[in-house]
C-alpha cells in the first residue's frame, strides 16, 4: 500500500509504549526513538503517549527519553486520565463503592489484585502471578490492600488467567466496566466507556486539533479504538492480527525500527 505524503494534515503522533516504543520483556529501546521524537518536534508535530500504564510506572528507558527530549501530552491509564504539561485534562476515576464491590468478590474468590492511580501501583498481596505479570512493568509498587479507599484509583488488575475468564464474567460484578487481557495472568478492568481513543478526543480538543490531525501507533487489543479512531492508525508490524485489521497501514516491526520508517515514508521527519 502506497503511503501519501501527510505532512500537512498531521499535527499531533500518540504512541503505544509496550511493543510499541520498547521492548518490555527484553527492556530495548530502538536506536530510532529518540530521532524519532526529536525530529517531530523540529518539524512542529506534538509527540505524545498514549499507554495503558500510569505515568508513575512507565519505563526506566522511557523515563530515561523523557527527561532528554520531553514529551508533554499523556493520556494513560487507557484513556481513564489526560494530562498537558502536567495539567489534567480529563480523568475518570472508578467510584470507591465499586472498587469494594470488585474486591469483596476477588477475595472471597482468593484472587490478588492491584489498584493503579496516577501516583501509585499497590496490589493486594505479593504473589507469584502477580509477581509474573506485574514485574516486567513495574517492580516499585506498594502493598495497600485499602488503597483504593484513601486515593482514586482508575484501573483494577486482577491477577488470574483465561480459565477464570467466564467466572468472573458471569459474577455480576462489571456492570459499567470493560475488561482486556494485558497479560496471561492479569486483565484491566476499567470504565465501561473508557479507551485511548476517549483520552485522545479529551487532549485534542484542549489543543484546538481535530482527528483528522491526529496519527497513532499501536500494536495490542487496547489499541483497537484508538486505530480505529485518529486520522491515520498504523499498526505495528508485531501487532495483533485484529490490530492490523482495523489500521490503515502496517509498519514494519518494533526491532526493525517499524515507527522511523513509517514516518519517513509519510513525509513527517527526514531520514
Amino acid at each position: 500500500m502506497t503511503i501519501p505524503n501527510l505532512r500537512d494534515k498531521i499535527k499531533i503522533v500518540f504512541f503505544d509504549i509496550d511493543e510499541t516504543l520498547i521492548m518490555k520483556f527484553e527492556d530495548i529501546l530502538p536506536d530510532s526513538v529518540l530521532p524519532v521524537i526529536r525530529k517531530l518536534k523540529q518539524n512542529g508535530i506534538i509527540p505524545a503517549i498514549a499507554t495503558g500504564r500510569s505515568r508513575c510506572s512507565l519505563p526506566t528507558k522511557i523515563k530515561a527519553l523523557i527527561a532528554e527530549e520531553p514529551i508533554e501530552l499523556f493520556v494513560t491509564m487507557n484513556g481513564q486520565f489526560s494530562v498537558f504539561q502536567n495539567k489534567v485534562i480529563e480523568k475518570h476515576p472508578i467510584p470507591t463503592e465499586k472498587v469494594q464491590h470488585l474486591v469483596d468478590f476477588f477475595d472471597a474468590q482468593q484472587i490478588d489484585y492491584a489498584f493503579v492511580s496516577d501516583n501509585n501501583v499497590a496490589v493486594s498481596k505479593i504473589t507469584a502471578k502477580q509477581k509474573s505479570a506485574l514485574d516486567p512493568i513495574l517492580t516499585d509498587y506498594i502493598v495497600d490492600k485499602d488503597y483504593f479507599k484513601h486515593n482514586e484509583v482508575f484501573q483494577l488488575l486482577p491477577f488470574y488467567d483465561q480459565s477464570q475468564d467466564e467466572l468472573v464474567k458471569n459474577a455480576n460484578i462489571l456492570d459499567g466496566l470493560r475488561v482486556v487481557r494485558w497479560d496471561k495472568d492479569s486483565v484491566d478492568l476499567f470504565d465501561a466507556e473508557g479507551s485511548k481513543a476517549r483520552g485522545i478526543a479529551s487532549a485534542i480538543k484542549r489543543l484546538g486539533f481535530e482527528m483528522e490531525n491526529v496519527m497513532a501507533f499501536g500494536d495490542g487489543l487496547n489499541d483497537l479504538e484508538m486505530l480505529s479512531t485518529v486520522g491515520i492508525g498504523v499498526a505495528m508490524g508485531n501487532a495483533r492480527d485484529e490490530l492490523k485489521k482495523v489500521a490503515d497501514f502496517v509498519t514494519d516491526r518494533i526491532e526493525d525500527h517499524g515507527i522511523y520508517n513509517f514516518l519517513v515514508k509519510a513525509g513527517l521527519i527526514e531520514d
